[in-house]
């Protein structure tokens, strides 16, 4: 045991691509202007849900979170992977591994959870117009999205609790760019079969239960839109909730995709699927976060007003 709390104590090496020095120069370029993208993006969308009067509904509170979370995710693990493409072999103390999984597991289950939540609004607004404004009124909103972070934060303190408990001895080298917590669970040198049923539990109620909602939700908005007689009034309402339906399809075909491709048996094809996984787990984790703000200003009409009155206002203040 003394060996493992010096282990623990040393901290672990992040590997990222230190093999391939070409590669992690033109990563950090790539990874250093996405991140970028989705820092002015997600700023820009929250300063105008704020500040424009006119989006001070429901829905655009929901973006607004949903801006501030994807801000929040990325900050919690990109500056590490972009010091880690300039550091060979990156060393991390095992308390900021603990915080920085805790971070990531928090945001990317509350984000879970805010889709489900926007998906409910999406379905009064257009299922229930006239009962909406007493359905999504203020006092049912903000508890909505509070309880969104409230979950995740739950959620990824029992993960983090149980991972920090496992004695960690011999190789502390983590083959990724991030302390992601499956590749620090391989680490251990104990069982880990708590952690996989509650990782397993945890799935099922944040990606599962989400999931299920948002396809029930869209099946009644879809019902309910291909009922409208007149065809305008059919693109004007389905035009309401694309922006949302859009982000959610890529962010759990992300995810399905991640995890639902199958496992090369070739122990030579083993080395170049560990940087295939480490690459799409890269970019999965900035990939969203910054076509999030693009496509609700591409598609939202509200939105483009806000930002060219904000930038109007600017210029001339």
């Amino acid at each position: 045991m003394k060996m493992a709390n010096q282990s623990v104590l040393a901290g672990f090496v992040l590997l990222g691509l230190s093999d391939q020095p070409k590669l992690e120069r033109t990563f950090f370029v790539l990874i250093l202007s996405m991140y970028l993208v989705i820092l002015l993006g997600n700023g820009v969308l929250i300063l105008v849900t704020i500040h424009d009067s006119r989006l001070h509904t429901p829905m655009y509170f929901f973006l607004g979170n949903l801006s501030f979370l994807d801000i929040c995710y990325t900050t919690s693990s990109i500056p590490l992977v972009l010091d880690g493409f300039l550091t060979p072999r990156k060393t991390i103390s095992f308390s900021g591994c603990a915080v920085q999984m805790f971070l990531s597991f928090a945001m990317g289950a509350t984000e879970c959870v805010l889709l489900g939540m926007m998906a409910f609004d999406r379905y009064v607004a257009i299922c229930n117009p006239l009962r909406y404004p007493v359905v999504m009124s203020k006092a049912a909103y903000v508890p909505m999205a509070a309880s969104s972070w409230v979950a995740g934060g739950i959620n990824s303190l029992v993960q983090i609790s149980l991972a920090v408990q496992l004695p960690f001895c011999g190789d502390n080298i983590i083959n990724h760019f991030t302390c992601e917590i499956l590749a620090v669970l391989k680490l251990a040198c104990a069982d880990i079969s708590i952690n996989v049923i509650s990782m397993g539990v945890a799935n099922v109620i944040f990606l599962g239960v989400p999931v299920l909602f948002i396809s029930i939700s869209y099946i009644f908005i879809l019902t309910t839109i291909l009922k409208i007689p007149s065809a305008e009034g059919r693109r004007k309402a389905f035009s309401t909730c694309s922006a949302h339906l859009t982000v959610v399809v890529i962010f759990y075909g992300t995810i399905l995709f991640m995890y639902a491709k199958p496992k090369s048996k070739d122990p030579l094809g083993a080395d170049k699927q560990d940087v295939s996984d480490k690459l799409i787990s890269l970019f999965y984790g900035v990939l969203t976060p910054m076509l999030n703000p693009i496509i609700y200003s591409l598609r939202n009409k509200d939105v483009k007003v806000a930002v060219k009155t904000l930038v109007r206002q600017k210029r001339f203040a």
